[in-house]
């Protein structure tokens, strides 16, 4: 007999959700139902919206400077070929251009919300109390480019309710050799298969429930699971470049 699950990325169709601001707990009561041992992720451009974290374009025309402004530090256009777009690092994540984004913006730049983790928290709180449920886990999600590949990726800029690493060290793979560094990135390997469901475009569908989840173990803690620039493997290319300090903040 086979022994295997199927993760299950169901996408949800909601309304459009209006800058500059909008109900976001209006918008999860398209949930209509949710299980134990669920995941729900949401992308980041409606909770941004729910807290308000919108500029009209024609008051801050420049994307670039609000995204200085965003950013803990960034890269000028002119060192990317084509001037495609601003290299940034914000909440200690790569990223184009510190997640600001015109598209589905009806005239307005979005940004990312104030703190992930803790609106993440708050959504989490809300649909346990709403479904009278205990394990729920929460990603709030964008899209990035991985270095050398064409296309985007999820990404989970937030998460809470779930350990957010499955740690592989000290155990044995199939030949009996003994994994020394092995671990899996749960919050943005879930991010990536919901984000592949509730598209890039015009699909209106902003919220998703990943359920079936072997291995993910809830919790009511927040783990970090961050690497500072200089443990990190990347550290020779992220220390090869002049970065140029950014505003931190809008």
């Amino acid at each position: 007999m086979l022994n295997y699950h199927i993760v299950i990325t169901k996408a949800i169709k909601t309304r459009k959700f209006m800058p500059p601001k909008d109900n976001l707990w209006e918008l999860l009561e398209n949930i209509k139902y949710l299980e134990e041992n669920s995941v729900v992720a949401v992308t980041s451009k409606v909770v941004s919206i729910g807290e308000g974290r919108c500029v009209a374009i024609d008051k801050f025309k420049s994307k670039d400077k609000l995204a200085i402004k965003e950013t803990d530090k960034y890269l000028p256009r002119n060192t990317v070929p084509h001037g495609l777009v601003l290299h940034t690092i914000k909440n200690n994540l790569f990223i184009a251009s510190a997640g600001v984004d015109e598209s589905n913006g009806d005239g307005f730049y979005i940004l990312w919300p104030e703190n992930p983790q803790a609106s993440a928290k708050k959504i989490r709180g809300f649909l346990c109390k709403k479904f009278k449920i205990k394990n729920l886990g929460i990603i709030i999600t964008d899209s990035r480019l991985v270095p050398l590949r064409r296309g985007v990726v999820g990404l989970a800029i937030g998460y809470f309710g779930f350990k957010p690493i499955r740690d592989y060290r000290g155990t044995k793979d199939i030949f009996g050799r003994v994994f020394e560094m092995e671990t899996s990135n749960i919050p943005d390997s879930l991010a990536t298969a919901a984000v592949l469901e509730m598209g890039e475009g015009s699909e209106q569908t902003p919220l998703a429930i990943i359920s079936d989840i072997p291995y993910v173990e809830f919790t009511k803690s927040f783990y970090d699971f961050k690497v500072s620039e200089k443990e990190d493997i990347f550290y020779p290319l992220f220390s090869a470049v002049k970065w140029k300090k950014g505003g931190g903040g809008f």
